[in-house]
């Protein structure tokens, strides 16, 4: 066929053998298990052993399909694309209830895309990728019009899009017409332009995220704001609510687009071209609703940070190496933010936001719950009225600061007594400091410590004894690489949890594997442990 897919769907293009089982809201019957069955060596002539073989029958068909479809959607994408080879029933269960679809898109994926399709049926997420090292070309207008024709326009919700280098704004606006429900939009590495938008929103009324990074169609406008939005009339994105705009030399094309988005709740601007402030005016008033914003490496000053003012439902706001910010315009969004929760300052070492800065942060934001702040340079006096004023804050980082020493960590065991979480990195603090948090802070339940070299092992395990309990505390210190900056000491750690496999929970039970004449063998017993797994829990 000339085209492949991905992890989450390599299987056989032809459709199964369709059975005429349905997936009724019947209660399930009761499921019975049997232990493995154990057959002596017929050999006289050797020691008696004792091996798996397969049971008389399959007891996986007792199993109705609502269950199996539980089980696939447990699985990771490679156990489930194993599991759905195992037999013809469970290629057609795993088929009619597949939700999310990875492909590869090559030239020749329009040509497939009717039978692929016509087996996935229930496919509600989307992904279209291609690397540039698969020796194909990628999806071109022709292909994505055949993909288009065959999508099941009634229940797509999410599109993706990656590396569509032979893609065009006519193959975009096919995809988008044939796709009226999608809610979620992201695009990376395509070249198409932002004239292809404008049908994304005449197309998808519904659309509430939109990512759009490393564009390569975009034209180079050098920050002419007014000639773009005379030439590119975007419709109202009455429903558009998160906007990431990331990469971009000509990001300010997106203005108007953005600008049109009266219940816009979140917006990202990361590392793209052209002056910021009068876009950030323009934006915020027509979008005042704005809760999240995040900026970083752009070329803002204090004036977009008193565009801000308008915002006052701000929650979360992101300053990463923004050289031109300064205290100034900080108090202005603490003048007006007063909802501000989340507030991450990389100050890139300019030494222009501190202590004036955070203590008008103290005063005009009360509900402060987490402050970050890389390479800004805090002293006693911000941290104690931080302490005093903002009562609820739980979680603090303090990275790459110069002035954050013993004293400061001994105004925290003081006056922070709402404080959970406590990172320091590459900061000039010593045991002196640490050993007042044997008696203060008495909420915090963890802390981080890397390029400290002022603390000793010694100090972190009598903190440890100290606090008992559930209290953590670690210690790294780096020798090497001192000479990085301090918002790469102060990367902050990736929460999100990794979604681990079922196999090995109940490796101990096995499960009869003759499902629909399939031989026995050792790979497909690993398999059926993952079904046993995910009943069981």
């Amino acid at each position: 066929m000339g085209h492949s897919l991905s992890s989450h769907s390599k299987s056989t293009l032809s459709s199964p053998p369709r059975r005429s089982r349905s997936l009724s809201p019947m209660s399930p019957p009761p499921l019975r298990l049997t232990a493995p069955m154990q057959i002596a060596a017929e050999d006289s002539g050797s020691d008696s052993s004792s091996s798996f073989a397969p049971p008389a029958r399959d007891y996986t068909q007792d199993l109705p399909d609502e269950i199996l479809a539980l089980v696939f959607a447990s699985l990771s994408p490679t156990d489930r694309n194993a599991c759905s080879l195992a037999c013809s029933r469970w290629m057609e269960v795993d088929a009619t209830t597949r939700h999310r679809l990875s492909l590869d898109a090559r030239a020749a994926l329009g040509n497939a895309a009717p039978a692929l399709f016509a087996r996935f049926t229930a496919v509600t997420k989307l992904a279209l990728r291609w690397a540039r090292g698969s020796g194909a070309d990628s999806l071109s207008d022709y292909g994505a019009a055949a993909v288009a024709t065959a999508l099941p326009s009634g229940r797509l919700s999410r599109l993706k899009l990656r590396g569509l280098r032979q893609l065009s704004d006519a193959g975009l606006a096919s995809l988008a017409a044939a796709a009226p429900a999608i809610r979620k939009l992201s695009v990376a590495s395509c070249t198409f332009g932002p004239k292809a938008f404008v049908a994304v929103l005449q197309s998808c009324p519904l659309l509430e995220d939109l990512s759009v990074k490393r564009l390569r169609g975009l034209p180079d406008t050098a920050g002419a704001t007014t000639s773009i939005a005379e030439d590119i009339k975007f419709p109202p994105a009455s429903s558009l609510r998160s906007v990431c705009l990331k990469d971009l030399y000509s990001a300010l094309c997106f203005v108007p687009l953005v600008a049109s988005s009266p219940e816009l709740r979140s917006l990202k601007i990361l590392r793209c071209s052209g002056a910021w402030d009068l876009p950030l005016e323009v934006i915020t008033a027509r979008a005042p609703g704005l809760v999240e914003l995040h900026l970083e490496k752009l070329q803002v000053g204090d004036r977009g940070l008193a565009a801000l003012s308008a915002c006052a439902n701000l929650e979360v706001l992101f300053l990463v190496k923004t050289p031109e910010c300064t205290d100034s315009g900080i108090i202005s969004v603490a003048e007006k933010c007063h909802r501000l929760r989340k507030l991450h300052v990389d100050g890139w070492r300019t030494n222009r936001i501190g202590d004036f800065g955070l203590m008008a942060v103290a005063r005009g934001c009360p509900n402060l719950q987490e402050l970050v702040l890389i390479g800004v340079n805090p002293t006693v006096l911000s941290l104690r009225m931080l302490g005093e004023h903002c009562r609820t804050l739980e979680r603090l980082a303090l990275c790459g600061c110069e002035t954050v020493g013993d004293a400061e960590i001994i105004c925290l065991a003081e006056r922070w007594a709402a404080l959970k979480k406590l990172c320091i990195k590459g900061c000039p603090v010593s045991d002196r400091g640490m050993e007042a948090l044997n008696g203060g802070c008495p909420s915090l339940v963890k802390v981080k410590l890397k390029r400290c070299r002022g603390v000793s092992y010694e100090c972190i395990e009598n903190l440890k004894v100290t606090r008992g309990g559930s209290f953590s505390i670690s210690l790294d210190i780096v020798l090497e690489h001192d000479a990085r900056s301090a918002s790469e000491n102060g990367a902050q750690e990736n929460g999100q949890a990794q979604i681990t496999a079922l196999t090995d929970q109940m490796a101990g039970m096995d499960l009869p594997v003759n499902a629909a004449g399939a031989q026995s063998s050792t790979h497909t017993i690993t398999r059926m442990r993952s079904v046993v797994s995910a009943l069981r829990l």
